[in-house]
């Protein structure tokens, strides 16, 4: 259980999420990244050109102050490290249950977050925006990839989600081992 702590408090230093565009303006592809905290991107300039494109196409800007759960997802990680730093010091098996529980309802309830965002985003367009096509909506995929227009939006774990992933296979870990570890 101890290696799901550094995993988790990972979510701090590395992105948790990212949506890539490819499109034939952008051959490399451009990348935005979510964090606990904040939105990056794999430029200086990314946020700021998925505005301008946003712009055309009637999505609202993204604009990182606007989004709650950048403020206080930092303390939900936060609190779920210190829940983890309890299981190793109290060593009970229904406390690595109980954590999983809690990590499982956080990751479904986080993707449906997700979703919503997505969806606003994708479908709330507004009325007076440079390019209209009619019954054409912008939402990228929840995970995965989906052609928006000449746009192909892909949507995955970054590495901190990848961490993510791994500390709760830990975890689970944890609590199926448990038992073996008490026969020795």
């Amino acid at each position: 259980m101890f290696l799901t702590i550094p995993l988790t408090l990972s979510l701090f230093f590395f992105p948790l999420w990212q949506i890539t565009l490819e499109a034939p303006q952008y051959p490399g592809g451009i990348t935005m990244y979510i964090w606990i905290n904040q939105i990056t991107g794999d430029t200086e300039f990314t946020l700021q050109n998925i505005n301008i494109l946003n712009h055309y196409i009637g999505m609202k800007y993204i604009e990182p102050d606007s989004i709650p759960e950048l403020k206080y997802f930092p303390i939900v990680i936060g609190g779920l490290a210190v829940l983890e730093l309890i299981a190793v010091i109290i060593q009970r098996r229904w406390f690595y249950f109980g954590i999983g529980v809690l990590v499982f309802a956080m990751c479904l309830l986080g993707l449906y977050d997700f979703y919503l965002w997505e969806y606003d985003y994708g479908h709330n367009l507004d009325e007076n925006a440079p390019i209209k096509i009619p019954g054409m909506v912008y939402q990228p995929p929840l995970i995965g990839s989906k052609m928006l227009l000449n746009f192909n939006a892909i949507s995955l774990p970054a590495i901190g989600g990848y961490l993510f992933m791994l500390a709760n296979l830990f975890g689970f870990l944890s609590f199926i081992l448990y038992p073996l570890s008490k026969k020795k």
